[in-house]
């Protein structure tokens, strides 16, 4: 079983519909139990870094996912999820990510004929061969939506890189620890291969 991480943030009925489609038992719930028993678990999500932190410790989901992550059950973050995995976001000042991973979250720069937030498909360059990019070709298209992006600090994490106006660490993998700064769940056929790839990671290896 596959478990969504309910914290009020938006997206979530999309990523679990992607889910059932590939067949996957899908429970979307913030309830401690229910989230580590599961089998992976996934943070979607849109909205705002600051809010979605509030969010994750106002339903005590903060500890809860540090223990998920100890325990080895692959966890992903989508979007959103992504960033709060992180340390810290320009977006919310003084406010501390949940910390699993070193980097920061920093605004887009503005440029000419960029628009913010950055929504549509861009492709990705695919680096130090990430589990979630397996089958896929070599500039796989996926879709965005963000304002916000990474830079991570250990560039060994990163598995897929972009550019909008700045070049953009859009997927990373830390053993049993993915995110990716796009959307597979409205990338098509290539975003619904990249989380079959998810579900049918096992807990011993990838």
């Amino acid at each position: 079983m596959i478990a969504l991480i309910d914290y009020d943030a938006g997206n979530i009925r999309s990523v679990e519909k992607a889910l059932l489609r590939l067949g996957q038992e899908v429970c979307v719930t913030r309830d401690r139990g229910l989230l580590l028993e599961a089998e992976k678990v996934i943070l979607p999500g849109v909205g705002a870094f600051g809010d979605a932190m509030e969010h994750l410790q106002e339903y005590g989901l903060v500890d809860v996912i540090h223990e998920i992550v100890e325990k080895g059950t692959p966890f992903l973050g989508i979007c959103l999820g992504l960033q709060l995995l992180f340390e810290r976001s320009e977006e919310a000042p003084g406010v501390k990510g949940l910390g699993i991973l070193k980097g920061e979250i920093l605004r887009i720069p503005a440029g000419e004929g960029l628009k913010i937030p950055h929504m549509g498909w861009n492709s990705l360059e695919l680096r130090n061969g990430g589990t979630l990019f397996r089958g896929l070709e070599a500039e796989p298209f996926v879709y965005f939506v963000h304002s916000y992006y990474l830079r991570a600090e250990d560039e060994q994490i990163v598995k897929a890189v972009t550019s909008y106006g700045t070049q953009i660490h859009a997927a990373v993998e830390w053993n049993h620890v993915f995110a990716c700064q796009f959307h597979p769940e409205k990338s098509s056929r290539t975003g619904l291969r990249i989380l079959k790839n998810f579900a049918e990671l096992s807990q011993e290896g990838h």
